[in-house]
């Protein structure tokens, strides 16, 4: 039993890393994003899928029907795989949530959002778990950071597995396969799941979140060596 997990095709948001979690604004794949797609279909007609899930954004629903191709098949939809609510920093630059997210945590819900970074996280995860009950193979369509962080896990579990969850996950390009078998993403969710709770016993045991030298340190990369970050330590 597999399930092919990849993240959508590009937008003129993520070629700009432009945020967007609001399913309501238009924002198709690009050019570059639909070619990629029809370029690629082989490969997921190839496996002949049993079943399609995505998520409720219009750039999920495009690239999956882009692979599929001459293919008739129903795709359903699961709002639990959609992107992160970014609140007021929906449509701005990546770097002005990724400065925010640093000082204020990933467990602080972003101005006007409804949820958190790991309270998304936590969704994504319980909406791949539903894909267990459909027939196999099945293709997922969803969104960078549930690919990148299963990615992360699967990684750190195999060379450090004492690695603290970082804030940034090295992303995905857009199309990123993975192919997953059941019991390993049973696997995955469930130390993911583990690595979320214990990070929350962490922060509530410290009295509140504080920015960690590795994180400032992803953070500098974003605009480059010269900028001087307005010290977001909680600690400062």
């Amino acid at each position: 039993m597999t399930t092919y997990l990849l993240r959508h095709a590009s937008t003129r948001y993520s070629t700009a890393h432009r945020v967007n979690g609001d399913p309501i604004v238009d924002l198709p794949l690009d050019p570059a994003g639909r070619v990629a797609c029809r370029t690629g279909n082989g490969v997921t007609v190839a496996v002949q899928p049993a079943a399609w899930l995505t998520s409720a954004f219009a750039r999920t629903g495009e690239t999956a029907r882009l692979l599929m191709g001459d293919v008739d098949q129903p795709v359903r939809v699961e709002p639990a795989l959609n992107e992160v609510d970014y609140g007021r920093f929906e449509g701005g630059p990546f770097t002005e949530y990724a400065r925010w997210l640093v000082a204020a945590g990933p467990w602080e819900r972003p101005p006007d959002a409804a949820e958190s970074q790991r309270g998304a996280i936590r969704r994504m995860l319980a909406g791949l778990r539903s894909v267990l009950k459909l027939p196999s193979p099945r293709v997922v369509v969803a969104h960078g950071l549930l690919a990148s962080t299963l990615r992360w896990r699967r990684q750190t579990s195999r060379d450090d597995p004492g690695r603290a969850m970082p804030i940034f996950f090295d992303e995905v390009p857009c199309l990123y396969l993975v192919r997953i078998e059941d019991d390993e993403l049973r696997d995955l969710i469930a130390a993911l799941l583990e690595d979320l709770e214990a990070e929350e016993r962490e922060i509530a045991a410290a009295g509140g979140w504080s920015s960690r030298p590795e994180d400032l340190c992803v953070l500098a990369t974003f605009d480059g060596p010269s900028v001087q970050l307005e010290e977001t330590n909680s600690d400062a």
